[in-house]
């Protein structure tokens, strides 16, 4: 019975990973050979040219950059108010915490589409456009990520607060010295979750962003579709480099954030 369950499970993976298996071996093959039928998994000759001319024709190496940067600024930023708001809500008491606190769980049914046009025109009054501000600065106190680490926070124990304010510690250490440590499995899968939504965005910094040097990698990939012609190699190349690095942060990271999104006791 467990080798047929096994079995399952291979062939459910492998059926997931075939896209990616696909991208990856078309990347390595010239135009002429990606939609040759058969297709060949393993590319006869495979060839790095495609991200050779990918780099050479379009400062695709820069928008890489401006996808790594806006995504780590964005997820360190939002970590670090999201855990101070969800620090408040858990651990303070003061008037209208719980109608203010409805009202942020309420913001989550609105979808983004809504406020997409009235952001847009603020935005531009304000002269945000093809900026990278609207990017990095808006959602990062969000009210998922508040409400995320509100719930962890809840389970750190009152008495290791209260300790620390009797040996003289203030808030804002309390918070630093006292929470972080104890929270950090929890902020790490945050962290991800973060990274990945902000690496992947594609719609905002489509509206937002205009010349080819302050674009998102994810836009540039997009934006290599003409009208008539599409030039597949480079797409797919792109398409690797996109997806290489998710890959590679969430091998590294996901022993944490599976014990962050587990986390149901604070060892003290």
């Amino acid at each position: 019975m467990k080798g047929i369950v096994y079995a399952l499970i291979v062939a459910l993976a492998l059926t997931m990973l075939m896209p990616f298996l696909w991208m990856l071996s078309s990347s390595l093959k010239p135009q002429s050979e990606i939609f040759r039928l058969p297709p060949a998994v393993i590319p006869p000759h495979p060839s790095l040219d495609n991200f050779r001319r990918l780099f050479e024709q379009t400062p695709f190496a820069l928008n890489l950059f401006n996808t790594a940067y806006i995504a780590t600024a964005f997820t360190l930023l939002a970590l670090f108010l999201c855990s101070l708001g969800g620090f408040a809500f858990a651990k303070y008491r003061f008037p209208g915490r719980e109608a203010l606190f409805l009202v942020l769980l309420g913001s989550l049914v609105i979808p983004f589409e809504v406020t997409m046009v009235p952001l847009y025109v603020l935005y531009q009054r304000i002269g945000w456009i093809d900026t990278h501000w609207p990017l990095l600065i808006p959602g990062t106190a969000n009210a998922f990520g508040i409400f995320f680490m509100r719930q962890i926070i809840r389970g750190v124990p009152d008495e290791l607060i209260d300790t620390a304010r009797i040996d003289g510690a203030g808030e804002f250490r309390i918070f630093t010295r006292v929470i972080v440590p104890v929270v950090t499995p929890a902020l790490t899968s945050l962290g991800i979750i973060f990274f990945m939504s902000s690496w992947n965005s594609f719609l905002w910094p489509l509206v937002l962003l205009r010349s080819s040097q302050r674009l998102t990698a994810a836009v540039a990939v997009a934006r290599l579709q003409g009208s008539i012609y599409a030039p597949y190699d480079l797409i797919l190349a792109g398409s690797v480099l996109l997806t290489l690095p998710l890959i590679v942060v969430f091998l590294i990271l996901q022993k944490r954030f599976i014990e962050g999104i587990m986390a149901g006791a604070v060892k003290a």
